[in-house]
This record gives structure tokens, C-alpha cells and sequence, in this order.
């Protein structure tokens, strides 16, 4: 019997029931059956030294992992040296070759063992287990995602939205602010408001007065899904694209605003933000004009539910089918992973 089970139909379905969100279980089984299992967003691919260390999902997955970035490709490895297992790289740097800092161990930039002081008469030795272990990555748009074993490629996880921003100059983004935001709340919890409209009018006023709510439309694919918001004129004032399961991809006249969601604890969540900027002349306009407002009041709204979802009254609720097809989408995707 799976663990979950989320009704095909909105209008017959109850969302995941509480103990998702506060059985440590959950969320321990959510780093094996979830997020090793997806995408997980590194950042621009130009804005990468040519030897970057990582650290994918720190207090959560915390692996470490390496960026290496040659002539003919950019690749991902462990970070973690095949002798004794120290960690290989601290700091981005540039060069051709990388050496563990602890007894000299060499690879190049294709994760390929190279050489290792002392070793001579080693029987079986080098092997490929004294290569570093490759991970899965890609690029879309210019942003490098990476993967510990993905269930399916990146393509499919981002679903077919290009023609949905083919109006972005994503080729000439550039990163302009990064900042973290901590929140006292369940990592999916953070999501579900994100994947939803509903909350609009009665949460931010200020947002509501530039997107016009009756014309919010969700468009949903298979591991996505792209919200899009017109003001009153019938402009795009943004468009949401949320790839499971934990990364927001926001775009803008002025550019892409990313959110990245980095579980801690079942009640503790850090929430990434990366602003880049294409059109200068439009930043501080339209639906992304106040990003760190609408942060603050959707924060004190999950951490409400946060608290509200420990109650002993309640356990599970219903969807509304006109505006909340993408939490609907979302929950069935978690009961998909989880099994």
C-alpha cells in the first residue's frame, strides 16, 4: 500500500494528511525517495570558476560536490578525494588538474585519476573506483542543475515552457543579489503557498492592486508547473514556473528572480534568493517590484500554518479546483516519490 494516495480528481481529493509534515520520518525518507531523486539548481553556468566546490542542499543532503568547467564541457564530481576521503576542494580556483590537499593525490578535470605518490606495487591499483564518482548534471537556459541519480532528464522535470518565455533575454541575465531567508516552517509548506494564486487578495495587498486575480491561470506539466499573472491592462506582470520539488524560477520584465527551498528540520526551512537582471531600466517595476515584502508576509503566513498543522483537530483538507491545481499537482507528485 503506498503511503499517500491523492485523488486524480481535485474535486474528489484531500491533500497529504499532517504527519508529512511533522513526522521526522517524512522527512528523512524525503532525501532518499525526493530530492535524490531531482534536481537540484547550482546557479548561472558563467558564473562558475573553472574548479567550483558545492555543497548540494547543506543541513539536508550536505554532499559535496565539484564543478569543473573545460574547454569542450562543464562536469560534476564528488568532492570527496577516493584515497582517505578528505574533502578535495575548498575555495573556487582555476587550473587544469586537482590535488588532495592531504597526500597528494592527482585527478584532472574529467574526474579521471591521474597519479598518487608512494602507491608503487599496489596490486589492482589505479581502478576506476579511484576515479571521482560523476554526477548527473544540466543545463537549461544557462542555469546548471545537478542531480545525485535523477528519475527522469532535466527536459522533462522543466516541462515545455519555452515558448511561454521566449520574451526573456535569459542569455544576458546577470546575477545582481543573493540573500537567505529562514523560515519556521516544513519545506512543502513554503512550496504550496508559492504554487497557488488564492492567496493573493487576502495576503498581499500590495501585489494585488498590480495582478489582476480573475485572470491567474496554472498551466501543469508532468514534474511542473507555470503560474502567470496579467495586470489590469492584460500584460504578462509575471510568470511562476515551480520545478519539482523545490526550485522557483520567477520571471520578470526586468529579469529572473530564483527561489531555492533547502529543508533544515521538518519545521525549519532556508530559502534562497538569486536575482538576475536582464533589463536594468525595468528592475523595482511590476509584479517583482517588491520581492522582500511579499517574502516577509507569505513567511508569516506558512509559519501560522506551521504551527496549525500540529493541532490534534486537524488532519487533512480539500482543494479549490478554479485555484489550487498546482498544490493539487504537488501533492500527488509527493505521493508519487514516496511510494
Amino acid at each position: 500500500m503506498p503511503e499517500f494516495e491523492i485523488d486524480v480528481d481535485i474535486r474528489k481529493a484531500w491533500t497529504l494528511p499532517s504527519r508529512f509534515y511533522t513526522d521526522k520520518a517524512f522527512f528523512e525518507l524525503s532525501k532518499a525517495r525526493i530530492f535524490s531523486k531531482s534536481w537540484q539548481l547550482i546557479g548561472r553556468k558563467d558564473g562558475l570558476s573553472q574548479i567550483e566546490p558545492r555543497t548540494l542542499l547543506p543541513d539536508f543532503l550536505d554532499e559535496p560536490i565539484l564543478i569543473t568547467k573545460n574547454a569542450d564541457a562543464i562536469r560534476c564530481f564528488s568532492n570527496v578525494c577516493t584515497h582517505r576521503g578528505k574533502i578535495l576542494v575548498d575555495e573556487p580556483a582555476e587550473g587544469n588538474l586537482i590535488r588532495c590537499g592531504y597526500h597528494g593525490r592527482r585527478f584532472s578535470l574529467d574526474g579521471k585519476f591521474l597519479s598518487m605518490p608512494e602507491f608503487e606495487g599496489v596490486e589492482c591499483f589505479p581502478s576506476e573506483k579511484d576515479d571521482l564518482t560523476r554526477l548527473p548534471a544540466a543545463e537549461w537556459k544557462g542555469f546548471l542543475f545537478v542531480s545525485c541519480e535523477p528519475s527522469t532528464d532535466l527536459v522533462e522535470f522543466v516541462g515545455d515552457v519555452d515558448a511561454a518565455i521566449s520574451d526573456i533575454g535569459c542569455e544576458s541575465l546577470r546575477l545582481a543579489e543573493s540573500k537567505d531567508y529562514e523560515v519556521n516552517a516544513h519545506w512543502a509548506l513554503y512550496c504550496e503557498n508559492y504554487l497557488e494564486g488564492f492567496h493573493i487578495p487576502f495576503v498581499h495587498r500590495s501585489l494585488n492592486e498590480i495582478v489582476d486575480y480573475g485572470s491567474y491561470r496554472t498551466d501543469l506539466y508532468r514534474y511542473s508547473s507555470m503560474q502567470t499573472g496579467s495586470d489590469a491592462e492584460g500584460k504578462v506582470a509575471g510568470r511562476y514556473l515551480f520545478v519539482f520539488p523545490n526550485t522557483m524560477l520567477n520571471f520578470y520584465p526586468w529579469g529572473v528572480s530564483v527561489n531555492i527551498v533547502e529543508p533544515i528540520t521538518p519545521s525549519r526551512s532556508r530559502i534562497r534568493y538569486l536575482t538576475y537582471v536582464s533589463d536594468e531600466t525595468k528592475v523595482g517595476s511590476g509584479a517583482g517590484g517588491d520581492l522582500h515584502r511579499v517574502e516577509m508576509e507569505d513567511e508569516a503566513v506558512v509559519e501560522s500554518v506551521q504551527k496549525g498543522i500540529r493541532s490534534r483537530y486537524y488532519d487533512r483538507g480539500r482543494y479549490s479546483p478554479t485555484r489550487e491545481q498546482g498544490t493539487h499537482h504537488f501533492h500527488r507528485l509527493i505521493a508519487e516519490f514516496i511510494g
